[in-house]
């Protein structure tokens, strides 16, 4: 008897996930389903469960993880033979980061196959990045332990690395500020502001400390040699902190229910 068999009743069809839908939506042929079922489902639908942990995505969403970036890395060596370490490096944050995985997720249509409780669904945890970026990874570490790394290598040349254009993406200089501003306007809360709060160095070789106000409150700093990339530092780290708020808030709705 599996664990969700002694975990949920027989009688409650939404805990379950179906073997067709799984397949026609990652394009892969399913041997173990409970690995597909572990990989959908958010510690949140858990509760009653001693150790959610041991049964929630977490484990496969390590091991996905791993498995993503090696096939990224790989990628990249290859698409770019010319290109230094710290190029290749910053390319893949850009392939393999939250917002990033989030959005192959809902392109994917994966939210709608994750089992979560009916507060987390209420919550709009279907849209919710850190959700939708950790199944994606779990479902990744599912795929490489029923069908092994070939299959696994060719999900993710599908759904991450054949959509993009690299050469773009690595032309592509991220602004922070205009991310946040776009963030704020969603919100509903006022323009962030910067402010300088402290200079030193002599005046050939001056180093700025910005600070960022969002919403009215001091969300992050960033030092550097030009007003504007102290700006663009203070407002990356602003959008760290607010997702990490986030994702924090649904981990607090989810313990809510224990």
């Amino acid at each position: 008897m599996s664990v969700f068999t002694r975990l949920f009743s027989r009688d409650d069809s939404s805990f379950q996930i179906d073997r067709h839908a799984v397949e026609k939506l990652l394009g892969v042929h399913v041997n173990n389903l409970a690995l597909y079922q572990t990989a959908l489902t958010h510690r949140s639908l858990l509760r009653g469960c001693p150790d959610p942990k041991s049964i929630s995505n977490e484990r496969l969403e390590f091991l996905g993880d791993a498995i993503l970036g090696l096939v990224v890395a790989d990628h990249l060596y290859r698409h770019f033979p010319d290109q230094n370490e710290g190029f290749l490096t910053r390319l893949r944050a850009k392939l393999v980061n939250g917002k990033s995985l989030a959005r192959d997720a809902l392109d994917l249509g994966l939210g709608q196959l994750v089992l979560m409780s009916d507060v987390m669904d209420t919550a709009s945890g279907r849209s919710s990045r850190s959700i939708l970026a950790d199944a994606f990874e779990a479902v990744i570490g599912a795929i490489y332990l029923d069908r092994g790394i070939e299959d696994a290598t060719r999900f993710v040349e599908r759904t991450v690395l054949n959509n993009v254009d690299l050469a773009a993406l690595a032309r592509k200089n991220d602004n922070h500020k205009s991310a946040l501003l776009e963030l704020a306007q969603a919100r509903k809360w006022p323009q962030p502001t910067y402010r300088v709060s402290e200079e030193s160095g002599p005046s050939h070789d001056r180093i700025f400390t910005v600070e960022v106000i969002v919403n009215h409150e001091p969300s992050g700093s960033g030092t550097a040699p030009t007003k504007k990339q102290a700006e663009q530092k203070a407002a990356k780290i602003a959008l760290d902190t607010l997702q990490e708020e986030s994702a924090i808030l649904f981990e607090d709705l989810s313990e809510d229910e224990h």
